[in-house]
């Protein structure tokens, strides 16, 4: 199995300059790992390094509260940060508290071992679920102490199937495991794996520091002017159907919108306005606009969205009708109702706040509908159900804490 999987990941190699031609991801998956051991060249030997890999830039998000502390506690080391996806390099590469962020070299045997060689981290820590098995075996065969953060398994893996005795063996790398849950410390349990500690979701308590912070925006503030508004997250093509269907037939003269989507090229941008019939102001064009006139806010930007979901009454997260759901944490930390779309299993959150009533579900254009006009005239409901999501974030926080107790010992 060792030996068909690194055919397989030469044949991608030389598969990725050819696909990247046809493909703007692709390329930038591509190109972004020709300069990954440049980036790598300021590391000296006599450095010492925490090195944490996460896929993308969700998996980052439950990185920094423990960035954020070794930094405060541990200034003399190093901090290097590799992402695996395009959408989670090109957002954070130049994030303030990592000494370098850069992708993370393709997994063949001597890339990783150059990898390691490089950056000889005294500590590695991948996030969640970024199994590379050339990678975890070059850390083992190194002995380099390796742990998983916010660790998400399922049955359906292949670790636990019948099949999964090569991805099985790699997970013995691991000198801990910090889950988010019951079921991933029992299936770890299943094939023997006992060095196990349920800590929950960092994320949680990334997401409780946002309230500590000033999350005022004056343009955002002069456009709600006072009234309801909903504000939808990290939208694609599929939520904004049912989002603009309902602004143009069933929204009221005093329902605001504010809509930040995920993917904000100017073609899609002017698709979107174009498509509503109501008064639109784009970010982009909010200079010397009185933006207080506008209906629809189409942020056309990123790295605000947080600040935003402070000034919502409802909120809307995009992708889980089809692409993936998006953080729905951020919006839950405010305390306002959360509707998401019906493709939510593989979110613990979601999972739990959906049972929990604090995040309505839908699938179809009439459900939105029902949902929207119901969070805009019940304020009872509205808040109440804000509630439950506030509630939520505060009783699951400490992840951090646990994990940081582990790492001093390391350190």
């Amino acid at each position: 199995m060792n030996f068909l999987y690194n055919i397989l990941v030469f044949i991608a190699s030389l598969l990725l300059p050819f696909i990247a031609l046809f493909n703007k991801k692709i390329k930038l998956f591509a190109n972004g790992r020709k300069e990954t051991f440049t980036k790598l060249s300021s590391i000296k030997k006599t450095d010492k390094v925490i090195w944490f890999h996460a896929a993308s830039l969700g998996e980052f998000e439950q990185a920094i509260p423990i960035i954020e502390e070794l930094k405060n506690k541990y200034s003399n080391y190093k901090i290097i940060v590799t992402f695996f996806s395009p959408s989670g390099y090109e957002i954070r590469k130049k994030y303030a508290l990592a000494d370098v962020v850069c992708y993370l070299a393709l997994d063949s045997k001597s890339k990783m071992k150059k990898f390691l060689e490089i950056v000889h981290p005294t500590i590695a820590i991948i996030i969640k679920y970024e199994f590379w098995p050339n990678l975890l075996n070059e850390l083992k065969r190194k002995e380099i102490p390796t742990i998983l953060v916010s660790g998400i398994l399922r049955e359906g893996q292949s670790f636990f199937k019948w099949y999964g005795g090569f991805m099985r063996e790699k997970l013995n790398t691991f000198n801990h495991f910090f889950v988010q849950n019951e079921e991933s410390k029992k299936l770890l349990n299943s094939i023997n794996l006992n060095n196990v500690t349920i800590a929950g979701d960092t994320r949680f308590d990334r997401v409780s520091t946002i309230l500590n912070q000033d999350n005022s925006l004056n343009f955002i503030t002069e456009f709600k002017d006072n009234k309801y508004t909903v504000v939808a997250g990290s939208t694609w093509q599929e939520d904004e159907e049912f989002l603009v269907n309902y602004i143009n037939n069933g929204a009221s003269e005093g329902e605001k919108f504010i809509i930040a989507p995920h993917n904000i090229n100017q073609k899609n941008i002017e698709l979107l306005k174009n498509s509503i019939t109501k008064k639109t102001v784009l970010f982009s064009d909010k200079a010397d606009k009185n933006l207080a006139d506008y209906q629809v806010f189409i942020i056309d930007t990123i790295g605000i969205l947080t600040k935003i979901y402070a000034s919502a009454d409802t909120a809307y997260v995009g992708g889980g009708l089809k692409t993936g759901l998006h953080n729905i944490l951020e919006p839950a930390t405010f305390g306002v109702p959360i509707v998401i779309g019906n493709k939510y299993s593989k979110f613990k959150e979601a999972v739990d706040l959906v049972n929990l009533k604090g995040c309505l579900t839908i699938k179809n254009q009439e459900e939105f509908s029902t949902i929207f006009s119901k969070l805009k005239n019940d304020k009872s409901f509205r808040k109440s159900t804000g509630e439950i999501n506030k509630k939520y974030i505060q009783e699951n926080l400490g992840a951090t804490e646990l994990i940081m107790n582990y790492l001093k010992n390391q350190l």
